[in-house]
This record gives structure tokens, C-alpha cells and sequence, in this order.
């Protein structure tokens, strides 16, 4: 028995991870069917446009701002290994408009907002003010989920555009005042070198880990345990689910996007 042990529990965590993915797609597609119905709840899409977005630009702009002036360092310091310090300005553009700008935004508002949303949800349901709204013939998913499911999708890929920005921003500082590039040919060079796609793949990113990060709060929130100790659980679960599948979900749209 002893040494069928850890077969079992190997199993019992497969069927449980198993179980997991069907009810996040089946929650999934559920999301998906009522954004496409009314009734649509106009005041609290724009909360959540507000709070998810508008909210989530400091944290973001400070993210990418140190990210992209370390990038240009690091970048500069192996790049004199080979007398290759002139890519710089091209690598950090590239760089954050591909990768550190829509990862790191990504996981940002992961922190910020999933837990915000589970928290948020979760005590909701704690309180019994889930099924108030059932009660008063309103769809908590359409209340609840849609708005800031939709807000996400759309706005993050705003926050995107306005971290890459930011980064190479914070590259072109570091650049010009630390590694003593002339200011005109640092910017000639991020501009010749950037490319429509890499700024466009970076966007659409955007919006998949926007609509991964509001799922993923909405769904643990949703499916919180009684008490505080389960919301907190579900808040918990809501950040690691949305980075984990950031993380994922990044490296198959850069394999499907630059595999060629």
C-alpha cells in the first residue's frame, strides 16, 4: 500500500488539475455568451474601466520606467563584450515593445487587480449580496463578470502602449545621461529599428492578458469559500492562476507570431 501511495496522490492532483480546467472553461464560455447579450450594465463597465485602467498606470509606468533604463545597462554592458554597443537603442525598443512592456504590465495588474476582483466578488458572496442579486432577477455574471472582463480586454492593451512608451523612455534616459549616446541618434535608431508588428503584437498581448487577468479574479472570486480565510484563499488563487497563465499564454502568442 505504502508504495502505491504517491501513485495515488499523483493521480488524485491530475484528476483535481483536470477538474479545474473544465470549470475555468466552462466559466469561460459562459463569459463569452453573455457579452454578446443584454442587458449590458453601462455604470459599472466604466467603474471598471476606471479602476482597472486608469488606477493601474503608476504601477505600471514605474515597472516599465526601471525596466527599460536596467535593460539598456545590461544590454550595454554585453554588447561591449563584442564592440556592439550601438544596439542599445534598437534592443530596448524591441524589447519592451515585444516582451518586458505587455509581461510585465501583464503581471502587474495581475497583483493588482485579480486580487482586487476576488477579494471584492469573494466577499460579496461571503455576505450574501450574490444571491440578492439573483434574488432581484439580475445575472451575477453579467453584473459582475462581463463589465470587467470586457474593461480589461480593451484597456490593458491602452496600459501597454503607454508602458512600452514609458520604457523606452526610461531606456533613452539611461542612454543619453548614463552611457553618453547623442540624443538624436539614440532616438534615429529605437525609430529605424521598431517595427508596426512588434508594437501591434505587443497590443494584442495586451488584450489577452487583460481578459486572463479579470477572468481569473472573477472566477475565484465566484467560487470563493465561506468566511475569511476562503476569500483569502481565492484572492491567493486569482494572482497565481493569472500569472501562471500570463506566463504561458506569452510564450505560445510569441511562438505563434516570430516562429516564421
Amino acid at each position: 500500500m505504502s508504495l502505491l501511495s504517491p501513485i495515488a496522490l499523483l493521480g488524485r492532483n491530475c484528476i483535481g488539475l483536470m477538474a479545474a480546467i473544465g470549470r475555468i472553461s466552462i466559466f469561460f464560455f459562459q463569459t463569452l455568451s453573455h457579452i454578446v447579450r443584454p442587458p449590458f450594465y453601462l455604470k459599472e463597465f466604466g467603474h471598471a474601466l476606471l479602476t482597472i485602467g486608469y488606477f493601474s498606470l503608476p504601477v505600471v509606468g514605474l515597472t516599465t520606467f526601471f525596466t527599460g533604463g536596467a535593460l539598456a545597462l545590461q544590454i550595454y554592458a554585453g554588447g561591449a563584450r563584442f564592440s556592439a554597443e550601438a544596439v542599445v537603442p534598437s534592443i530596448v525598443a524591441i524589447g519592451m515593445a515585444r516582451e518586458l512592456g505587455p509581461v510585465l504590465g501583464g503581471l502587474m495588474v495581475a497583483a493588482r487587480v485579480a486580487s482586487s476582483i476576488a477579494a471584492e466578488i469573494g466577499t460579496m458572496k461571503v455576505t450574501e449580496q450574490i444571491d440578492a442579486l439573483v434574488t432581484l432577477s439580475t445575472h451575477p455574471m453579467k453584473y459582475l463578470t462581463v463589465p470587467r472582463v470586457l474593461a480589461a480586454t480593451l484597456v490593458m492593451p491602452v496600459l501597454i502602449a503607454v508602458g512600452d512608451s514609458i520604457g523606452i523612455l526610461g531606456g533613452y534616459i539611461v542612454g543619453v545621461t548614463r552611457l553618453d549616446f547623442n540624443s538624436a541618434v539614440y532616438l534615429h535608431n529605437t525609430i529605424n529599428f521598431l517595427e508596426p508588428w512588434d508594437i501591434i503584437s505587443g497590443l494584442i498581448k495586451g488584450a489577452v492578458f487583460g481578459f486572463i487577468v479579470a477572468l481569473m479574479g472573477c472566477y475565484y472570486g465566484m467560487n470563493s469559500g465561506r468566511g475569511a480565510q476562503g476569500v483569502g484563499h481565492a484572492t491567493k488563487s486569482a494572482v497565481v492562476a493569472a500569472s501562471i497563465m500570463i506566463l504561458a499564454s506569452n510564450y505560445l502568442l510569441t511562438e505563434l507570431f516570430f516562429s516564421a
